[in-house]
């Protein structure tokens, strides 16, 4: 998944989305519940290709539920942000 090795088009394709999904009107309720399932789905069966997401992936393996939402939250806020630049 070319999409994934390189942090900046990774963050990048991750904010097009979270755009696209505000704009046909999912909530953000939706949009956090989506962003653990994905950092779920990267946990288990994706290696991570560079430290940011070694990070994440080491973080998410340690945090409780609360936590990953919290997590996924600031990984949608961090999108959202350099989306706007």
């Amino acid at each position: 998944m070319p999409i994934i090795e390189n942090w900046q088009n990774w963050t990048s394709f991750l904010g097009q989305n979270v755009s696209k999904a505000e704009q046909a009107g999912m909530s953000n309720k939706v949009i956090q519940e989506a962003a653990v399932q994905i950092g779920e789905y990267l946990a288990t069966n994706i290696d991570p290709k560079n430290e940011q997401q070694r990070v994440l992936s080491d973080l998410w393996g340690v945090a409780s539920e609360n936590e990953k939402e919290a997590l996924a939250n600031c990984v949608i806020k961090l999108v959202q942000n350099k989306n706007l630049q």
